[in-house]
């Protein structure tokens, strides 16, 4: 399981580089097109499908290979023990709040369907379907360093 989700992870990297790589080229090539006289309307739609899933999947990957922002000045000044725990209370109000995304972006999601892009034949569904599925990605990276804090000593501070 511990190599499936690292093959995963990485994975996960590749493809949220791809996709803003993806972005760029299409805004590029429709700022050409249209300079030409020959706009790409499916460009944007396209784009914005491309870019949700981009935020989201990037998300996960920034939660689960950096510390997230701290106010380190107050932070350092409490003992360890302390820190670790304030970080356990804000890694568990994120994971509410990302379930509450989940919740409701199902729901979402179903609204959606009949909802086409402007330009092209593509549901909208499919753009509204990268909130809960990277909210939930984001939910078992937070979880795992939760994991995480809770096997290491509370020096190093739970990050």
């Amino acid at each position: 399981m511990t190599r499936a989700y690292g093959v995963f992870c990485v994975f996960e990297r590749w493809l949220t580089a791809i996709l803003l790589l993806a972005i760029a080229l299409l805004v590029f090539l429709s700022a050409i097109a249209r300079t030409l006289g020959h706009p790409l309307n499916w460009a944007v739609d396209i784009s914005m499908l491309i870019f949700a899933w981009m935020v989201f999947l990037g998300g996960d990957v920034v939660i689960r290979e950096t510390n997230l922002i701290s106010v380190d000045l107050f932070q350092n000044m409490l003992p360890p023990a302390f820190r670790k725990w304030l970080n356990v209370v804000f890694y568990l109000m994120m994971i509410v709040f990302l379930l509450i995304l989940v919740r409701y972006g199902i729901p979402l999601l179903i609204q959606n369907w009949k909802r086409m892009f402007q330009a092209t034949e593509i549901s909208y569904s499919w753009c509204t379907l990268s909130v809960p599925v990277g909210s939930a990605l984001m939910i078992v990276s937070l979880s795992a360093k939760l994991l995480r804090m809770f096997r290491e000593p509370a020096a190093r501070g739970g990050n």
